[in-house]
């Protein structure tokens, strides 16, 4: 049942984040990663690892991308305002493109079929796990990255706070 299912959310994974790159309309490819980061959500519900399933959603889904959505919504992409692009990108994009297909059939070459992963330890994943290791060995860092985030955060509100003349 737990493999049908991985291969049902990954085909939906795959579909959905082919129809962000296809997609004409830059607020329907927005939607569409939206529902692409679910389905990660939906995977790493199956990895049990709820922890990361629960910030994927609230984080990524919830806040980055809605504030894609409102800045492309404010940006009001059209094709009037989108400028020519020369033949140059064209070529650069066509190798690019040439590339990446290289890439993938290598890559797809190099795999085999192999069993599906079983958990060994129900354990893993777990937020009392997560915590326990970074209230342990990783307090320092922990700690200093907190830091580095509020210094930043302030930074961020000092740049854009307007001076009394």
């Amino acid at each position: 049942m737990g493999t049908s299912v991985f291969y049902f959310v990954a085909a939906l994974s795959v579909f959905f984040s082919l129809m962000v790159i296809f997609s004409k309309n830059p607020v329907h490819s927005v939607l569409y990663l939206i529902v692409t980061f679910f389905t990660f959500t939906v995977h790493y519900i199956l990895l049990n690892a709820q922890f990361l399933a629960v910030v994927n959603f609230i984080v990524y889904m919830g806040a980055i991308m809605v504030l894609f959505l409102f800045v492309l919504m404010l940006l009001n992409l059209n094709k009037e305002n989108e400028p020519l692009k020369s033949n140059l990108v064209k070529i650069v994009g066509v190798i690019a493109g040439c590339c990446l297909i290289v890439t993938i059939m290598g890559s797809l070459k190099a795999t085999s079929v192999s069993d599906p992963v079983v958990l060994t330890n129900p354990n893993l994943g777990l937020l009392k796990n997560l915590g326990k290791e970074l209230f342990g060995p990783f307090m320092l860092p922990f700690e200093l990255s907190s830091i580095l985030l509020l210094t930043a955060m302030v930074g961020a509100v000092l740049l854009t706070k307007k001076e009394k003349v």
